[in-house]
């Protein structure tokens, strides 16, 4: 890995009787686009918190772009961007104005502001609605203001809190198109999302539960933590399907999403066969059955499902 812009060791918070970060270990080298997904109320929000110096550490150490974050971490907030999850536009102003705002709060020399701005809107394709009061901008629109302000100073680091939750899947796809610049002209990302999909698009993934790290890799690699593969099994009647077929040899896992069953077994041509035949002879009426290729969504439920266990 590059050089580390982010080590924690054993990083903790408590918040009264609630651990909501337990012990997290973590290396994030310079460059990396890295996500951090889990389920509500996982500890995503509360570690990109930590990282960013808002909150005190309960326990452990870590360093973020060089600062000791329990002894330097006023020093931490000039290097990096933070976005939370609702970022505080001001409504009243317009896009330009929201963007020149931010630049004086950051201490953008005066010099670099115009040419700074006017980059950040091609960058972020907001030129043609630099006028427009943030009130009205649309929510994907918003979501690209918001990340342009945080871009406006130049962080090394990006910690962006779910920052596509809410807007429509085209903005969202826009929005990560924006992202995926960022990344390759090499500015560091850290980002929390609840949709598999944007894990997909990171370079490397850690999947945060119950406050506790559970597994940090390539999304490659997560996919092959699954033991077996996977068929699926698009049927209107799934509930009686998923009752039969959950006992059948070789099946070692069922996740249902809407009408479709997946099933994680242990050879996929040979257990697809079977259970078509076992669906057919109890009238089970079925379509689109195939092996299909393991995403991150069936990956990190497995994981969720053999920790609830």
């Amino acid at each position: 890995m590059t050089d580390a812009i982010i080590q924690t060791t054993g990083l903790t918070k408590n918040f009264k009787k609630t651990r909501a970060v337990d012990a997290l270990d973590l290396t994030i080298g310079s460059g990396e686009l890295f996500g951090l997904v889990g389920p509500d109320g996982a500890g995503k929000t509360t570690s990109l918190r930590l990282l960013a110096g808002l909150l005190t550490l309960s326990e452990g150490e870590a360093t973020v772009a060089g600062y000791d974050l329990r002894r330097q971490s006023e020093s931490i907030k000039k290097e990096i961007g933070y976005m939370a999850q609702q970022f505080s536009l001001y409504a009243e102003l317009s896009v330009l104005e929201n963007l020149q705002f931010f630049a004086e709060i950051y201490d953008v020399p005066r010099e670099m502001i115009a040419e700074r701005t006017e980059k950040l809107l091609q960058f972020a394709r907001l030129t043609e609605f630099k006028d427009r009061r943030a009130a009205h901008l649309s929510g994907g629109m918003q979501k690209k203001l918001a990340l342009a302000c945080t871009l406006i100073h130049e962080p090394k680091l990006l910690l962006l809190d779910e920052p596509t939750t809410g807007v429509d899947p085209i903005s969202r796809r826009e929005f990560w198109d924006i992202l995926t610049n960022l990344h390759l002209n090499g500015t560091t990302i850290i980002v929390s999302t609840p949709y598999m999909d944007e894990a997909d698009r990171c370079s490397r993934v850690g999947l945060i539960y119950a406050g506790k790290l559970v597994i940090c890799d390539t999304p490659r690699q997560i996919k092959k933590e699954l033991p077996g593969e996977m068929v699926e099994f698009l049927t209107n009647e799934w509930k009686a399907a998923k009752t039969l077929v959950e006992k059948m040899p070789g099946v070692l896992e069922t996740q249902t999403y809407g009408e479709a069953l997946h099933l994680l077994v242990d050879n996929g041509e040979q257990r697809l066969a079977q259970i078509s035949e076992a669906l057919t002879t109890n009238g089970i009426n079925f379509r689109g059955a195939r092996v299909a290729p393991v995403r991150m969504e069936e990956a990190f439920i497995s994981l969720i499902q053999r920790l609830e266990e």
